[in-house]
């Protein structure tokens, strides 16, 4: 049961890794190759410090082109299947029907991990201003957690009650409000900012619709019902 748990989360995790390495290449990449410029040319207008602080170091990228894409396509490898791992372990605990139950959980993925974050805190260009890393990573880690409880609350019980404690739950993140630095936008124009956070969006939406359609099917061929 294991080795097919195992094997259903890779195969719908690589599918998922594909779907999002391509839309990002062709898409994502070029505005953020775009924003770059920008910042690179802000940067060269900028003096250089009298002193380097010890152990001071320039963060590591890889090169524009191949190196660029391959090490995008790990990450997302790893990313997808470390979800699809998740999506199987829910399918066991509540064993989907069809592809339309494990599109619905992939959608409920999209909602926890991107949509409702996203709200608050947009996907980021190189050059945006943005508040403190700690408070932005608190309030994400916050709006998930509230978001899965929240839906958890509206779709998986009938209680009148947790139905409405559920919508404060998905409200209340939001109420209270994401971190953001005293000065809004970035070094990029503004029409780049809204194509890459349209193109982020879309391309998230196609890879956890991928992942939880493929999940299901998997788990459905290889995790015969008992």
């Amino acid at each position: 049961m294991f080795r097919a748990l195992a094997f259903s989360a890779v195969l719908a995790g690589l599918s998922a890794a594909s779907v999002l390495t391509l839309a990002q290449a062709f898409w994502v990449t070029p505005l953020i190759l775009d924003a770059e410029v920008y910042e690179e040319a802000a940067a060269a207008g900028m003096p250089e410090p009298a002193e380097t602080p010890d152990g001071a170091f320039d963060a590591w990228r890889p090169e524009t082109g191949w190196p660029r894409l391959l090490a995008t396509a790990a990450g997302n490898c790893l990313l997808g299947i470390g979800y699809g791992l998740m999506m199987t372990a829910l399918y066991a605990w509540r064993r989907p029907k069809g592809v339309t139950q494990g599109l619905a959980w992939g959608l409920a993925g999209f909602v926890v991990f991107f949509a409702a974050p996203g709200l608050g805190l947009p996907p980021e260009l190189p050059g945006d201003f943005a508040a403190e890393l700690g408070a932005r990573q608190s309030w994400w880690l916050a709006t998930a957690l509230c978001t899965t409880g929240g839906l958890a609350l509206l779709g998986l019980q009938e209680r009148r009650v947790l139905r409405l404690l559920g919508v404060l739950l998905l409200a209340l993140p939001h109420l209270v409000g994401a971190p953001h630095p005293p000065v809004s936008g970035g070094l990029a124009p503004e029409t780049l900012r809204g194509q890459f956070r349209l193109a982020t969006l879309l391309s998230n939406a196609l890879f956890w619709g991928m992942l939880g359609g493929v999940s299901a099917v998997a788990f459905r061929r290889f995790c015969p019902a008992e």
